[in-house]
């Protein structure tokens, strides 16, 4: 599988962030004041929202800006086609694991997914991007594994069973953006901005 392009990286960047998980459930009253609750999915999807202060038209007026970073965040929506085409988002403050536990061996089992646990709440993850360390029962494995895009960890022989199996791992949320449409806005000569940029993780 072919990993989708990443969001560029850009110093424009502002605060304030925001990242809304969120759930989908069905709620039906009864007349009597109780009520039957039915959820869609047993994982959030991930809504997020960033701004740019700063991208600049320009190659070289504003080098702090990044070179023409307004041609590569407006080329980047181009290129998906609006909220056609999915992207890899790795949030600043929720990308890597270290020490998550992917699963227990049963002597049979040879792939498993990568997750990871928030709190107490446990989920797959989007788009792994690499393994930095891979351990059964603590010991570390420099072989007989690979990583299987976007999620998966196949063994070339199955674990034992009751073989705890670890990784340390980064990731990233694989995403689409919730509009067909940007709005730009220039405010000084080649310095340009936006106020608004929504987007939301899709199902691996």
């Amino acid at each position: 599988m072919t990993a989708p392009p990443s969001l560029p990286t850009l110093t424009g960047l502002s605060w304030s962030r925001f990242k809304r998980p969120a759930f989908a459930t069905r709620i039906a009253d009864h007349v009597s004041g109780r009520e039957v609750r039915s959820p869609f999915r047993s994982t959030p999807l991930y809504e997020f929202e960033v701004s740019y202060d700063g991208l600049t038209s320009s190659a070289s007026t504003y080098p702090g800006l990044g070179a023409s970073s307004l041609q590569t965040l407006m080329g980047f929506f181009l290129q998906l086609q609006g909220q056609f085409g999915t992207f890899l988002y790795s949030d600043p403050d929720d990308n890597a694991v270290t020490g998550q536990l992917l699963g227990t061996g049963d002597g049979t089992t040879t792939t498993f997914a990568f997750v990871r646990t928030v709190g107490g709440f446990t989920e797959p993850v989007s788009f792994v991007t690499s393994v930095s360390k891979l351990s059964l029962n603590g010991v570390n494995q420099t072989s007989g594994w690979a990583l299987a895009a976007p999620n998966s960890l196949v063994f070339t022989a199955a674990p034992a069973m009751g073989v705890a199996i670890t990784a340390d791992f980064s990731f990233a949320f694989e995403c689409r953006f919730l509009d067909d449409q940007m709005n730009f806005e220039a405010f000084m000569s080649q310095l340009w901005q936006l106020q608004k940029m929504t987007f939301r993780s899709v199902k691996p």
